[in-house]
């Protein structure tokens, strides 16, 4: 990790409390945690604090309960749960400031730990208020940063509380995730290619922007995809194609030339005459040979053979969005190619997004990525070269 990060491992907490912000916002199913994996991917720095001979607090948020109390999105379903994985007793506060939480804070001793009620049920949180941010910061002795996900975003147990505390450090998850990523781009193994999919190029402008001129080919897949060909003259029926970005499209692509840049767009597509049907009428052709009642939905195998060949020689891959309609079982051979040939590769490997760490667990590979990141925003905005609030809000100095 960059020295000019505070580290977990830099602050003096025996016999302190630390406050330590987690991303628990987790799937919920009838009242219960249906996914435990945010949980389970803070405990290294939990136990890395307690081993330090702290007291922890945790805080997060959980939903969108508007900046207002609302049972649906408590924290406390999360307290059984939490006190399994991390293997002790986990009390639980009512708010997560004010009375209660000053009270709970107070009474917490080394070795303990304490979860807050939900932070978006204040509305100061997502203002980003430093009245707020003191009063979280005013439970504890120090703070951590362990939550990514939540980083690009300018609320106030993000950025302004660590500026209000005494200490301040990255949590491990997220010490992880900075210098996984900064490996990327400080240096990298060459060549550098980076894999970019998903359904809109409108959603991804900055990141394509953002990624020529930093990487040596740049893999373009799903639905956007159709646009960059649609742009070049291609017929692409009735694919999702965004005429108001052929521009946009014609611009990365110019942009790329001048800067030397490979850039991969589909040779062949596995296409539907019924649309985003389950396998109905489902066949592959050249992207040459699209005609006006096709839709392209995923990318075919000549397209997966070659992204798997320009992958095998890489010396780093960023993978960012799926390459086709992989949630329907007849367009998802590409994206899992992908996945499998990443998995295989040598090269530093860094995959982010929630379709792509689905794709991922889908064939149960995502152990098998270099790094696997926690943030889908964050990470997007990581991509677009943005400084991300949270991350900034730790630096020395």
């Amino acid at each position: 990790m960059s020295t000019s990060f505070y580290r977990l491992q830099d602050l003096d907490l025996q016999g302190k409390k630390i406050l330590i912000r987690v991303d628990f916002n987790v799937p919920m199913e009838g009242g219960k945690v249906s996914d435990d994996f945010r949980l389970r991917a803070h405990k290294p720095t939990v136990d890395a604090a307690l081993a330090k001979g702290a007291a922890v607090i945790l805080a997060s948020h959980l939903g969108r309960p508007d900046g207002k109390a609302d049972s649906k999105y408590s924290l406390r379903p999360l307290v059984e749960p939490l006190s399994k994985i991390l293997g002790k007793s986990v009390a639980f506060a009512a708010d997560c400031v004010g009375p209660e939480a000053e009270k709970a804070a107070r009474a917490l001793k080394p070795g303990e730990i304490l979860l807050l009620e939900n932070l978006r049920f204040h509305a100061e949180e997502e203002k980003n208020d430093a009245g707020f941010a003191a009063q979280l910061s005013a439970l504890a002795d120090a703070y951590a940063d362990d939550a990514f996900a939540t980083s690009h975003r300018a609320h106030a147990s993000v950025a302004a509380a660590p500026k209000a505390a005494k200490q301040k450090a990255a949590g491990l998850l997220l010490e992880g995730e900075i210098d996984a990523l900064e490996k990327c781009f400080t240096d990298p193994a060459r060549p550098l290619v980076a894999v970019i999919g998903g359904a809109k190029i409108s959603t991804k402008i900055a990141v394509l922007k953002s990624l020529v001129g930093k990487v040596d080919a740049l893999l373009i897949g799903g639905a956007m995809a159709n646009t960059f060909l649609a742009a070049l003259g291609f017929e692409m029926g009735k694919s999702l194609v965004e005429p108001d970005h052929f521009g946009t499209a014609l611009d990365v692509l110019e942009a790329a030339l001048d800067a030397g840049v490979a850039v991969e767009l589909p040779r062949d597509a596995v296409c539907s005459a019924k649309g985003r049907e389950e396998g109905v009428f489902v066949h592959t052709c050249g992207v040459r040979y699209l005609t006006p009642e096709l839709s392209a939905l995923d990318i075919g195998p000549q397209t997966s053979a070659r992204f798997a060949e320009i992958i095998g020689k890489a010396g780093t891959v960023i993978w960012n969005g799926p390459l086709g309609l992989f949630e329907r079982d007849s367009f998802a051979t590409g994206t899992l190619t992908v996945a499998r040939t990443l998995a295989a590769s040598k090269a530093l490997t860094v995959a982010g997004g929630g379709e792509t760490v689905e794709a991922l667990n889908r064939v149960g590979l995502a152990a098998r990525i270099g790094h696997v990141s926690t943030g889908g925003g964050a990470f997007l905005e990581w991509l677009e070269g943005k400084p991300l609030p949270g991350v900034e809000a730790l630096r020395k100095g």
